[in-house]
């Protein structure tokens, strides 16, 4: 199982203790949990899907997530074909 934890945590600003206090476990559990040595229960997952309002399948999956860095190159329409040289900064001189 894969999940996207730590990744939303962080941007949350969330610590492990405050997420594992919310939840009603120990912080340990909460570490476990990111790096895949331990899968949560259903209910579980859905306690943490509500403290961070997302749907449990945005937080944990079967297969792999993507990289943030693909997920935002699609949201941007971004492929190398469609960047117009204007796009691109000029280099500033000091």
């Amino acid at each position: 199982m894969f999940n996207r934890l730590a990744l939303m945590r962080s941007d949350r600003g969330i610590s492990r203790r405050r997420l594992a206090e919310l939840v009603g476990v120990n912080p340990q559990t909460i570490g476990y949990l990111e790096r895949g040595d331990y899968k949560p229960s259903l209910e579980l997952a859905l306690k943490i899907a509500a403290v961070f309002r997302v749907p449990v399948e945005m937080l944990f999956s079967l297969k792999p997530f993507p990289s943030v860095a693909v997920v935002l190159r699609e949201a941007e329409g971004w492929a190398p074909s469609n960047i117009e040289e204007t796009d691109v900064p000029k280099r500033v001189k000091r």
